[in-house]
């Protein structure tokens, strides 16, 4: 089954998160992805060993790539790049902003050299502006973007445990990318992208800015809800963590009914609607705290499903490894095969298959000799 992306041609300067995920996202839908690295490699590369020997960031996004190491201090590996250009239909760069240019192949001139390509620069806060210089990694816009200050408990802001940042403006970059894509089939033009990491956070953050400015600012309250109750973690007998998530007035008083084993709860005037279960939300976490201590997580989590209360168990990553609903693929790499959580797009009558994890440099001769001499 030939694959939508076939055919076309990604050359990415590219390292750690961001743009690997944007390029793995192309690889998996059939473009050929030429991955240029420094001599060192990308430093993803070295984040740790977890995965027989190899970084479990750089297998995560990597498959299905081509590997060729360039020096690009040298005339020749740039004559090279160069040449590989001239034939791709995609650039993805996220070296620092102006990097690429002080190497010679800046954004403007390659899109008058190259009029059909595609060139998408991905940066911690775009191309102009005060910031744009700054070194900027998830971490760091988690907190500059204001992410940090609704994540986490009233005793201080946390970092999202995934790289959420890196994430969304990698994504960004493949929609943007896809879009670019279809706009050239149509009028045979390339385009100049520019991603933003704090863009993409910041858009992210609409809802908690929104609630600010119209004066109602979020407050960090852990694994709750902070205008809805009860929406929140409770314990079982037997120690395990569900999240439970009353969403109206019925739902509560069929919670009261059919779990908490009290249907006189559902019209008590402390707790009969939303606002009064807000206000009260100590008294309201109590009831449903002392109710779900009675009883160990099976059952729990049975009367839940009977009642179809929407609920959650607050699993681990033991538990995820484990998990009913958790896909997999695996995926060739040098120091053997890796088996990981597979793409989230379910597509009818297709089975797709992905492509190796590749070497450093793996694939350096080969496009040598491909581009070399053309």
């Amino acid at each position: 089954m030939m694959l939508p992306l076939e055919g076309l041609l990604v050359v990415s300067l590219e390292q750690a998160v961001a743009a690997p995920q944007c390029t793995c996202r192309l690889a998996d839908a059939g473009a050929r992805v030429i991955k240029v690295e420094r001599p060192e490699g990308d430093f993803a590369r070295e984040y740790d060993r977890v995965v027989h020997g190899e970084s479990a960031n750089f297998v995560w996004l990597n498959r299905g790539k081509q590997s060729v190491v360039l020096d690009l201090a040298r005339a020749e590996d740039k004559t090279l790049l160069e040449k590989m250009l001239a034939k791709a239909d995609v650039f993805v760069q996220n070296l620092k902003p102006g990097a690429i240019a002080k190497l010679g192949f800046d954004v403007a001139r390659l899109r008058r050299d190259h009029p059909r390509l595609i060139c998408c620069s991905i940066s911690g806060y775009g191309e102009s502006g005060p910031y744009a210089k700054r070194k900027a990694y998830d971490l760091l816009i988690q907190a500059e973007s204001g992410l940090s200050s609704v994540t986490g408990g009233p005793d201080g802001p946390a970092r999202v445990g995934v790289s959420v940042v890196d994430i969304a403006a990698g994504l960004n970059a493949y929609e943007a990318i896809l879009e670019a894509l279809i706009a050239r089939g149509k009028d045979g033009k390339g385009a100049d992208i520019s991603v933003s990491m704090f863009d993409a956070m910041a858009e992210w953050m609409t809802v908690p800015l929104l609630h600010d400015e119209g004066g109602m600012p979020f407050k960090r309250i852990g694994l709750a809800h902070a205008a809805i109750a009860p929406y929140g973690v409770f314990k079982s007998k037997d120690g395990a963590d569900i999240l439970i998530a009353i969403q109206n007035d019925r739902e509560w008083r069929v919670l009261a009914d059919k779990v908490l084993g009290d249907a006189r709860l559902g019209a008590n005037s402390k707790f009969a609607s939303n606002p009064k279960r807000v206000e009260n939300r100590r008294e309201t976490d109590a009831l449903v705290a002392d109710a779900f201590a009675r009883m160990d997580v099976a059952p729990l989590m049975r009367a839940l499903e009977a009642a179809d209360i929407a609920f959650a168990r607050v699993n681990d990553t033991s538990l995820l490894s484990k998990h009913t609903h958790m896909r997999r693929i695996t995926v060739a790499a040098p120091s053997g095969p890796v088996s990981m959580p597979a793409p989230a797009p379910l597509r009818a009558d297709e089975n797709r298959r992905y492509g190796a994890i590749p070497a450093l440099g793996a694939h350096t001769a080969k496009i040598r000799a491909e581009f070399g001499d053309t």
